[in-house]
């Protein structure tokens, strides 16, 4: 006989055993894509304990509501508001917010996924978001283009038939292979000049944060 309190099963031997399964299998895969794939690349402490806390806990949640009948709703709706998550103090780049849509899918992929999904099916979509992940992470098939504003002094050298002395000047003090330059807002005040350029990350060894707010990735 099935021990209850007020009509909620105290336990349930083999809803339990499912549970602890398909959460050591999303874990598993979510520990793969964030400690192994982004982490080992981007450094980023804070990111990883919010991608394996959010990703966790949006596991729970899916699974424990599974059996109420809104699935699809449910998971678009978490999409929709994690989705677009900025947060107020630090606008999160959009490698980041990648990052976050792919450990929020994979809970609700390996919560929501009913009897009619076989495991092999299951392990082949998780295996495809890691290999895909780290295909594209790796940049095995191109070359990621980072960019860098920077404030310039010397607006002698902003002038069209000075651009190879720009360039030159440009990677002598950043120490970076530039690919190309745009020029920006130019301030005859301060003689000073907003210059933005671009290089490819695999050509350099130092990788900026390109990616963060202008107003805080400016340089001197």
């Amino acid at each position: 006989m099935e021990t209850s309190f007020f009509g909620i099963p105290l336990f349930i031997g083999s809803d339990l055993l499912e549970l602890l399964i398909r959460f050591s299998f999303n874990f598993i895969f979510l520990i793969i894509i964030v400690r192994f794939l982004y982490f080992a690349i981007h450094k980023r402490r804070d990111y990883m304990f919010t991608y394996l806390l959010i990703s966790s806990i949006i596991f729970l949640l899916c699974y424990l509501l599974g059996s109420v009948k809104i699935q699809i709703g449910f998971a678009l709706g978490l999409f929709a508001v994690f989705g677009i998550i900025r947060y107020r103090t630090d606008q999160m780049p959009i490698k980041e917010m990648t990052y976050l849509f792919i450990v929020i899918g994979l809970a609700v992929v390996n919560a929501l996924s009913n009897k009619k999904t076989s495991y092999a099916e299951l392990l082949f979509a998780n295996l495809a978001i890691v290999v895909i992940t780290y295909i594209l992470e790796r940049q095995i098939f191109l070359r990621h283009e980072s960019h860098k504003l920077i404030r310039y002094d010397n607006i002698d050298l902003i002038k069209p038939e000075r651009y190879d002395d720009l360039k030159a000047d440009l990677e002598q003090r950043t120490g970076l292979e530039i690919n190309r330059i745009e020029i920006g807002e130019v301030n005859f005040l301060t003689d000073s000049a907003r210059i933005q350029i671009y290089y490819y990350e695999r050509d350099n060894k130092i990788n900026y944060l390109a990616e963060m707010p202008q107003s805080n990735d400016n340089a001197d």
